[in-house]
């Protein structure tokens, strides 16, 4: 939705639809989900949202392509826009934290009294908060409470796990209507915030930078405030800026990794080929410390490698230390110098968050079941000849690879068939008649049509860790 003055425009202004009614009835068991990492977690970069959750292959489009790692996704609210939601399942989700998403769950429900565009279906189903005063506005806090408590129940169905950051989405009203309107508004955020801490999840808010962002910023610097504040702030603010910066909130104000900004209002994007409107984001996250402020995830015991979270940088792991003329089996007792490649092609994939030792350690298994459990291979602690395939070839382009082609590319086959095949490739970057005899003889191996030339099915082959 474009702008309408004074207030900055909201997420989209439509919101995804309410899950079908089977889904919250059939909560999926623990192990469906147990091992989802809590969202969005510690992120900084780009993000997106759109009002109906993208189909799983979009998804996969994205990530390979785009330069987005987060998605607003909402999952619960009656005054949501979208009234169909054929995507948004516990699958879904596990499957995008899997691959490296960042999630951010919105609940779009009881909106300021003095709204001008709520109630969206009528009072008895999407109710605005409640400005009576009486009892320190206790019907709005009763039903900031409630609200809570239903986003943590479809939060917990759809698998996002506790340490999560819920964030409730207030669309723009005019704060300077009545006083009514924004002490209710802020003592439903208040009961919001206090009954997600003891739920165990976060408390995020997103609003119009004019409007609901400028009203929890002021509170927060009255003296004697007695409202508990959300742990992160959405800042709906459409400079164009790809930053966590708005004029409208002072700059201490939830810094420095407790803001996310959309940035860009609704348009379309084309990546990988799959075209979605979107709304555009910028994220500078930390994973918060329930019940106030934010904390970096626990670092490892003492005697383990240094924690290096979402780096995908090491001294230890440049082109020379990763390529290979053979990438044979590699356990702790097994081909050992292959342990520091291993290291490093899992630290890229931020899966293995702590510096490249080159020994193997608890975090580098736990890191390589990770993967294995993505491709659907059985875990295990030995990193066979598919997967060693699978880890050099996965990555955001697949370009159609003949004789004499260069680049980055060109350098992920070389390795692979030196995973795949035991070939002993030298790693040029160039596709030389070697490579090509090479493949050939893999798409061989692996049933495709014989031709010597890396196209799309061979690119699928090679990155799903298929040797045979």
């Amino acid at each position: 939705m474009l702008p309408r003055a004074p207030f900055r425009s909201s997420l989209a202004a439509v919101a995804v639809t309410t899950l079908v009614a089977g889904l919250f009835a059939a909560l999926p068991s623990a192990p469906a989900y147990a091992a989802n990492p809590a969202t969005p977690g510690t992120f900084t970069g780009r993000g997106f949202d759109q009002c109906e959750a993208p189909s799983q292959s979009a998804m996969s489009a994205w990530i390979k392509s785009s330069p987005f790692r987060a998605a607003g996704i909402y999952i619960s609210g009656n005054s949501r826009a979208c009234r169909t939601q054929a995507n948004l399942t516990s699958t879904w989700v596990r499957n995008q934290l899997a691959a490296g998403w960042h999630l951010m769950p919105i609940t779009l429900g009881p909106q300021a009294s003095c709204s001008t565009r709520y109630p969206r279906y009528g009072k008895n189903i999407d109710p605005t908060i409640i400005p009576t005063s009486a009892n320190s506005y206790g019907q709005a806090r009763a039903q900031g409470r409630a609200e809570a408590r239903k986003t943590v129940s479809r939060a917990k169905a759809l698998g996002i796990v506790p340490g999560s950051t819920m964030f409730y989405d207030l669309e723009a009203f005019n704060t300077r209507a009545s006083t009514a309107c924004t002490s209710s508004a802020m003592w439903f955020v208040t009961a919001w915030t206090r009954q997600l801490h003891s739920l165990g999840y976060a408390s995020g808010f997103y609003s119009s930078a004019a409007s609901g962002i400028k009203m929890l910023d002021d509170a927060r610097v009255t003296r004697g405030n007695p409202h508990t504040l959300p742990d992160q702030i959405w800042i709906a603010d459409w400079d164009g800026k790809a930053n966590t910066s708005s004029s409208y909130i002072r700059s201490d104000g939830w810094q420095p990794y407790s803001r996310a900004k959309q940035y860009r209002g609704g348009h379309k994007e084309t990546w990988g080929g799959v075209t979605i409107n979107i709304d555009s984001n910028y994220l500078k996250l930390r994973a918060p410390k329930i019940g106030g402020g934010t904390t970096p995830a626990p670092a490892p015991a003492p005697a383990g490698p240094k924690y290096t979270g979402n780096s995908t940088s090491d001294a230890r792991c440049t082109p020379a230390s990763i390529t290979r003329r053979n990438y044979a089996a590699t356990s702790a007792s097994r081909n050992t110098s292959l342990i520091v490649p291993l290291q490093c092609l899992l630290k890229q994939k931020q899966l293995y968050k702590y510096e490249v030792t080159g020994t193997w350690n608890n975090p580098t298994t736990t890191a390589l079941n990770t993967f294995q459990t993505r491709l659907g291979f059985t875990k295990q602690s030995t990193v066979s000849r598919g997967i060693w395939t699978a880890l050099l070839t996965r990555g955001n382009s697949r370009t159609t690879l003949r004789l004499g082609v260069k680049g980055a590319d060109a350098i992920r086959v070389q390795r692979a068939m030196n995973a795949s095949l035991g070939r002993g490739l030298a790693v040029t970057g160039t596709y030389t008649a070697a490579t090509r005899r090479a493949v050939k003889t893999y798409q061989q191996n692996v049933g495709l049509k014989v031709t010597g030339t890396v196209g799309a099915p061979t690119w699928v082959a090679l990155e799903r860790g298929r040797v045979r």
